[in-house]
C-alpha cells in the first residue's frame, strides 16, 4: 500500500492507495518542519491515525509538506520511519505536490495560496524555479497568514469600519493585549493570524473591505513574486490552497489584470495527488 500526504501548516490530508480496496483518505494536524520536532510529529501521529491503517502494511509513503527544503527533510523522514517501520519515505517540498496535481506532467507555473505562500515554475517533472516566499516573519504575501495580519492590525489600530470592528469584537472578543500575547508570547503565531481570515469570507457587515483587503494581498502577491518570474505571463496561473480556493473570483481577477489566465485552482491538491501517483510512473 502507498501513504500520499499533502501537509500544510495547519493541516495534513492523507491518502492510502491500495488497489484492492477504495482509497482511505483522512486529515492530521500540520507538521512543517520549521515549527515542529520528529517527536512532536510521531506523537501526533500516534493519536491520529485511523484504526484501520495498520502501519506496518504501507510500503511506500510520498510525503509532501510545507517547509521540507533539503536541510529539513530528515526531521519529518526520522518521524514517518518511526511510525511505518516497512516504508520507503520520501519527503518533498509541498510544491511539488502542486505541480503535479494541477499539471500532472505539463510544464507550467504554479501557487500555493494557504496558511502560507509559495511558487514555482515546473518543467512536468521537477521544480526549475522558486523565488522564496520568506516565511511569515518576512513574506508570505497573499496567504492566510498575511490576511490574517492585516486584519489584526486594522483592529488593533481602528482602521476597520465601525460596524465591522464591533462584528470582530462580538464574533472573538479579543482585546489589544490578547492578540499581542499570542502573537510575541506563544508559539505558532502563523496558525494564530491566519485563522481570522475566515472572518473575511463570513463577515455581515464588510463584504466591502473584505474583498479590498483581500484583492490587496493578491496584489502584493503578484507584485512581490510571480512578476519576478521570467515570462510569467506565458502561463496559466495554477493555484492550490484554500484562500485561493475561497477568494478564486477576485485571485481571477488580479491575475488577468497582471496579463495570466487563470488554470487550474483547487483548494486542497490531496484527490489529483492521489490520481497522479496512480497513473504516472514515478
Amino acid at each position: 500500500m502507498i501513504l500520499v500526504a499533502d501537509s500544510g501548516s495547519t493541516k495534513t490530508n492523507w491518502c492510502l492507495l491500495n488497489p484492492a480496496i477504495p482509497a482511505l483518505y483522512f486529515d492530521t494536524e500540520g507538521y512543517n518542519p520549521y515549527f515542529v520536532t520528529s517527536r512532536d510529529i510521531v506523537l501526533s501521529l500516534e493519536k491520529q491515525l485511523p484504526e484501520q491503517l495498520d502501519p506496518a502494511a504501507v510500503s511506500e509513503i510520498f510525503f509532501y509538506g510545507a517547509g521540507c527544503f533539503d536541510d529539513k527533510t530528515s526531521i519529518v523522514s526520522n518521524a514517518l520511519t518511526r511510525i511505518f517501520e516497512k516504508a520507503v519515505v520520501n519527503v518533498h517540498l509541498d510544491l511539488l505536490a502542486s505541480a503535479r496535481a494541477t499539471l500532472g506532467d505539463t510544464p507550467g507555473f504554479v501557487a500555493i495560496l494557504g496558511t502560507g505562500c509559495n511558487s514555482c515554475l515546473y518543467d512536468g517533472q521537477k521544480i526549475v524555479s522558486n523565488i522564496d516566499s520568506l516565511g511569515f516573519l518576512l513574506g508570505d504575501e497573499g496567504s492566510g497568514f498575511y490576511l490574517g495580519r492585516k486584519l489584526l492590525g486594522d483592529y488593533i489600530r481602528g482602521y476597520m469600519p465601525t460596524a465591522v470592528q464591533h462584528e470582530f469584537f462580538a464574533r472573538y472578543g479579543h482585546t489589544r493585549e490578547g492578540i499581542m500575547d499570542k502573537v510575541y508570547s506563544e508559539a505558532l503565531p502563523n496558525r494564530f493570524c491566519a485563522g481570522f481570515a475566515s472572518f473575511l469570507r463570513e463577515t455581515s457587515s464588510g463584504d466591502d473591505y473584505a474583498r479590498e483587503t483581500v484583492r490587496a494581498a493578491f496584489r502584493d502577491f503578484f507584485d512581490h513574486l510571480v512578476c519576478h518570474y521570467k515570462d510569467y505571463a506565458s502561463y496559466t496561473f495554477n493555484c492550490v490552497g484554500s484562500i485561493g480556493a475561497a477568494w478564486r473570483e477576485i485571485l481571477s481577477e488580479v491575475a488577468a489584470s497582471y496579463g495570466m489566465q487563470t488554470g487550474i485552482i483547487l483548494k486542497a491538491p490531496i484527490g489529483a495527488l492521489a490520481e497522479y501517483h496512480l497513473n504516472y510512473t514515478r
